[in-house]
């Protein structure tokens, strides 16, 4: 039985050259869940968009924008979500893979004033003939999403569309961007990696 359901051998490999394995742990034990609460079931049905991950079967990667009316995402369980497939360009390349190869990242942000990230990892399965379809106007297929890992990202380096400015924690020469105020929660302080020395010695 694996000590995660966030992170590999690939994962490990990096977070321990970087000696970031402590805090991977804590942020996976704190805030990874497999159940929606209240705040992310909101989240996600307020949501007019979201990025989907998903893989062939030989693991090749696509990724894809899914927009709609807020709402057009449900959670539908505990840790199930459900959308629709609206008519597209026909190429099927989502959903074609979740045929082959069930497993996908969703990816939902919310870009105003207060910034926000929530990801999804899980199985997915795609219907022509689920009978929650009824419930999404315009869907010509439904994907369910069973929930592996629910987690929150750092919002950090999110910017306001439309903003001229990159956002204030953006690396750029001769600058020193703040550390984001999750690294002093009581939670996280304690389990911080040191901050990576770069090639130019910023």
């Amino acid at each position: 039985m694996p000590d995660s359901v966030m992170f590999h051998d690939g994962n490990r490999r990096l977070q321990d050259q970087f000696d970031s394995r402590r805090i991977s742990d804590r942020l996976e034990d704190k805030l990874t869940r497999q159940a929606f609460t209240d705040n992310d079931r909101t989240f996600i049905e307020k949501s007019m968009f979201f990025f989907l991950a998903t893989a062939d079967a030989d693991g090749r990667p696509d990724c894809s924008f899914k927009g709609g009316t807020p709402g057009f995402v449900r959670v539908i369980g505990p840790g199930e979500l459900a959308f629709p497939d609206y008519d597209g360009n026909g190429m099927f390349k989502s959903l074609g893979n979740i045929l082959v190869n069930p497993g996908v990242g969703l990816l939902f942000i919310d870009m105003g004033e207060k910034p926000r990230r929530l990801r999804v990892n899980g199985t997915a399965s795609v219907s022509r003939d689920d009978p929650l379809m009824q419930r999404f106007a315009g869907a010509q297929l439904l994907v369910r999403v069973q929930a592996r890992a629910i987690f929150p990202n750092c919002p950090r380096y999110i910017v306001t569309p439309g903003g001229e400015e990159p956002s204030t924690y953006a690396p750029r020469p001769d600058y020193q961007p703040p550390e984001p105020a999750w690294k002093g929660f009581d939670d996280f302080k304690d389990y911080i990696h040191p901050r990576q020395p770069t090639p130019n010695g910023e």
